[in-house]
């Protein structure tokens, strides 16, 4: 049976989409880091864990948690690693990130990074915003257009060259390209077909799943 995990993140979150997103996925448990247990508490959404270093909390908030509920606390950092590898420790299958873009570029590189822990145990992880999926692949992967997030989508090495990259079924179909780091060929491709199929070698690949902002 699939185990569900969202994580609610101290980055972007847009109240409605947030929201909709919490009660669509359904699921098990319900982790708050930093500013994302604020979200939590003004909504009246109890979380399952909370973890962070409570330097940009509110006090009030954090008083709150730790004196008037009985949910477990975990004091860490750096904070999202914990909370990924966490939800991994509960039997995660599916992980879902919320609040980890908008704002600093910084954080939300780190927490592109932090997929690689999941992935790496075989742990599907993405991260949501209304805007935007971002997950790892590792071989041939197939995305089709009533499944998409969106009507563009990006891929990025993580690492290292990806080589023998085919892209098929896309406005810009490639066959046998190297994909290095600073490759900018492979982003704001499109549907051509209604399934478009991503194969390379060997490696790690970022796809990322677009669409403007309504």
């Amino acid at each position: 049976m699939s185990k569900k995990i969202v994580i609610v993140s101290g980055g972007e979150l847009e109240e409605s989409f947030v929201l909709s997103e919490l009660e669509t996925l359904d699921s098990q448990f319900i982790i708050g880091v930093d500013k994302g247990m604020e979200f939590l508490y003004h909504h009246k959404i109890l979380p399952s864990y909370i973890v962070g270093d409570f330097d940009s909390v509110d006090q009030k908030i954090e008083d709150y948690y730790r004196n008037e509920t009985k949910v477990p606390i975990r004091e860490f950092n750096p904070v999202k690693e914990i909370a990924i590898r966490l939800a991994m420790t509960l039997g995660a299958s599916e992980i879902y990130i919320l609040g980890a873009t908008g704002g600093r570029i910084d954080h939300l590189w780190a927490n592109v990074q932090t997929l690689t822990i999941p992935f790496k145990a075989g742990v599907d992880a993405v991260i949501l915003d209304s805007q935007n999926k971002i997950r790892l692949i590792g071989g041939d992967t197939v995305i089709r257009r009533e499944d998409a997030y969106g009507p563009y989508f990006s891929i990025f090495p993580l690492g290292q060259e990806i080589y023998s990259l085919s892209i098929e079924g896309a406005k810009y179909p490639l066959h046998g390209h190297q994909l290095t780091p600073y490759d900018s060929l492979c982003v704001s491709n499109q549907f051509e077909e209604e399934e478009v199929k991503i194969t390379f070698g060997s490696g790690i690949v970022i796809l990322m799943e677009t669409r403007d902002k309504k």
